[in-house]
């Protein structure tokens, strides 16, 4: 077995583990309330009074095992969103803000194991997290059927960390621009790692600003994609390692001249150094077209390792 194989197969049994269902409500600690805060034991009906009770200090919510109408704003304090069982906590179509789901700005926030699913506002970027400031970790989650996945504003001085995650059937470009699967203003730095991108519905899979970037061991099947653009958009730039990632291109593009494109937009950030090796990249099969794997405008030396790469594909184009 290869180790595309595996890493398919570990996407596979993510996706089916990830899968939502309906339940009871479960039963907490102090009651049968959706919501527990695990240092105090106590239960909530609304999740907007779970992450109230933690406020500015430091705290973990337990997802019971349900579909949630609901939605809830973290404007201090370090939270851990947790599901109680992963893939089987689904918070369902609101929007708090005309934002997301969740709308983060606090310290910190830690996602495990929820599903953000049918997310959509006015302006077209409704999405599952909505991160405005401070640090992010994300571990097995779900996003699909939104708008977007994740949108962050801008903070240099956070990061942001994705890990056996799963995003389908994302983006659009309906409102004034496009939303994608994943989108990061100016961050300090980009982590993803072992996630699965499919069948976006248009932008670009993953649309950073960070400065730097580390996009690892992931899978990106755009061959059931409709209107998308590139992978891997790395729209002002930036240093980091692309590696070890399975893509390929589906037949349904807004713009197919590119897998990775770096530098596309602006020159804010060095691209000197950026790596990009190990990685697998073909078209869909039956597909016949030309394509760059890598497209950049920094100017700068990136450096390109070696990548297993279909018929049609060119390692690299200088724009």
């Amino acid at each position: 077995m290869t180790r595309f194989d595996r890493l398919a197969l570990t996407c596979a049994a993510l996706l089916f583990t990830a899968l939502p269902a309906m339940h009871p409500m479960a039963r907490s600690p102090s009651g049968p309330m959706p919501y527990t805060v695990v240092e105090t034991g106590r239960g909530y009906a609304r999740l907007q009074d779970a992450v109230d009770a933690i406020g500015n200090g430091r705290g973990t919510i337990r997802f019971a095992s349900m579909r949630f109408a609901d939605c809830a704003v973290q404007t201090g304090g370090d939270v851990t969103y947790e599901a109680a069982i992963p893939g089987r906590s689904v918070l369902d179509g609101v929007a708090c803000e005309n934002k997301g789901a969740l709308v983060l700005r606090g310290r910190s926030a830690r996602v495990q194991g929820l599903v953000f699913a049918n997310i959509r506002v006015p302006d077209k970027n409704g999405a599952g997290i909505r991160l405005e400031h401070g640090n992010l970790a994300i571990a097995q989650a779900w996003f699909r059927d939104s708008e977007q996945g994740i949108l962050t504003g801008n903070d240099p001085a956070s990061t942001i960390a994705i890990d056996k995650s799963t995003f389908t059937r994302l983006g659009t470009c309906e409102g004034s621009g496009c939303a994608h699967s994943i989108y990061i203003g100016n961050y300090g730095a980009l982590t993803v790692t072992r996630s699965r991108f499919e069948a976006g519905t248009g932008g670009h899979y993953v649309k950073t600003r960070a400065a730097r970037v580390a996009i690892l061991n992931c899978s990106f099947d755009d061959s059931r994609g409709r209107a998308t653009n590139y992978m891997i958009d790395l729209s002002d730039g930036a240093t980091g390692r692309i590696a070890g990632n399975w893509f390929v291109q589906g037949r349904d593009k807004e713009n197919y001249s590119a897998f990775i494109a770096v530098a596309a937009e602006h020159r804010n950030h060095p691209s000197g150094g950026l790596v990009v090796e190990g990685n697998n990249a073909r078209f869909a099969p039956g597909l016949d077209r030309r394509s760059a794997f890598v497209a950049d405008w920094s100017g700068d030396a990136v450096r390109l390792g070696e990548n297993a790469l279909g018929p049609g594909l060119v390692r690299y184009e200088k724009r």
